[in-house]
């Protein structure tokens, strides 16, 4: 199989670079290693409902991602706030402490994987590969050669449109320098030592109650809350940051079990009793997470493309997942910036301006 680009990774990045490539007409082949697209973005549907365990909200002043969300007639609705935030320490737990930190965000009708659904929609399923891992890239007479199960992909350009971590791990041959390898162990991978849990319930009770679902905690296991619910619908949903370390976390039914002691001592008992208890733990997913993740991180890293990552093989590989964005990276936003400045790349890198 030929292809003058190859994405490998079908996350935001990943398929926003592939559309706008398809959108001029540009060969392109986009693989993927899960049996699903989105990356990071997953969505949960239960009981006709979606809910998010990756990325949850965007932003006002964000246009990426609100002309997206525009071009393919999806719906936005702005972060539930209404009511008392519940706050835990030591000290047990008090009504009416602090406020809402997630109030002016914005969620997406049906998650974030209605998005990811539409963007592959608008692509020939040709191009689209999922379930299809690779170990390495191999530069030969000018072409970048990727084994895949049963054949070869040779490509002119290779866009990586995964965590720089994920792309360390991988084998180059020739070898890249080792200041890039560094560089791309370096940069921490966004979300990837996080942990969420999403509790579904048939009734807003804490609605009711007057509260916003909001909830800070230094008690644990979730260290934040947030209403879940759909824009929507008759399901309801709290959502939760986990906040004690990976090595904490490997139990998973012991790990439901305080989850749902703590929603008790926060909003009731009614709190106790889910639909369904969802949890995702990113720290264990090895095609998001390396090691070096397994610290969750506790500020926003400052991202972008580190100089000894670029122009690699004389510019046929190419960075184009969030961490590499400098304004947004590690947002959703910055997802569909790095596939901009891809873009932007693959053109410099060729004859032909999009």
């Amino acid at each position: 199989m030929q292809t003058d680009t190859l994405i490998i990774g079908g996350g935001l990045a990943g398929l926003a670079l592939a559309d706008a490539l398809h959108k001029v007409g540009r060969d392109f082949q986009l693989i993927e290693a899960r049996d699903r697209l989105g990356g990071r973005i997953l969505s949960e549907n239960t009981a006709g409902a979606a809910f998010d365990l990756g990325p949850a909200w965007f932003w006002p002043g964000q246009p990426r991602m609100a002309a997206l969300i525009k071009r393919f007639g999806l719906q936005w609705f702005e972060q539930y706030s209404t009511g008392d935030l519940m706050y835990e320490d030591q000290n047990g737990v008090q009504r009416g402490q602090g406020f809402a930190s997630m109030e002016g965000s914005y969620r997406l009708a049906g998650g974030f994987g209605a998005l990811v659904a539409a963007l592959a929609q608008s692509l020939p399923g040709d191009r689209v590969m999922r379930s299809t891992p690779i170990s390495g890239l191999t530069l030969h007479d000018d072409k970048i050669a990727v084994e895949i199960e049963r054949e070869t992909i040779s490509a002119n350009r290779v866009v990586l449109a995964v965590p720089p971590r994920i792309a360390a791990n991988m084998s180059f041959e020739p070898a890249l320098p080792p200041s890039a390898i560094t560089a791309m162990q370096n940069v921490a991978t966004w979300m990837a030592g996080q942990a969420k849990a999403i509790a579904v319930y048939d009734n807003p009770f804490w609605r009711e109650a007057g509260l916003s679902g909001d909830a800070m905690s230094r008690v644990g296991p979730m260290v934040e809350i947030h209403d879940a619910s759909p824009k929507s619908g008759d399901k309801f949903a709290l959502f939760g940051f986990i906040g004690t370390p990976p090595s904490n976390r490997r139990d998973e039914e012991r790990l439901r079990q305080h989850i749902s002691a703590q929603l008790v001592r926060l909003l009731g008992p009614k709190a106790g009793s889910p639909l369904d208890l969802f949890v995702k733990d990113w720290a264990f997913d090895p095609r998001t997470s390396t090691q070096a993740d397994l610290a969750p991180l506790t500020v926003h890293p400052h991202y972008g493309l580190p100089p000894a990552m670029t122009d690699l093989w004389e510019g046929r590989v190419i960075f184009g997942g969030t961490e590499v964005a400098p304004e947004f990276g590690g947002y959703l936003e910055g997802a569909l910036e790095a596939a901009e400045i891809a873009i932007r790349r693959l053109s410099i890198n060729s004859e032909t301006t999009l």
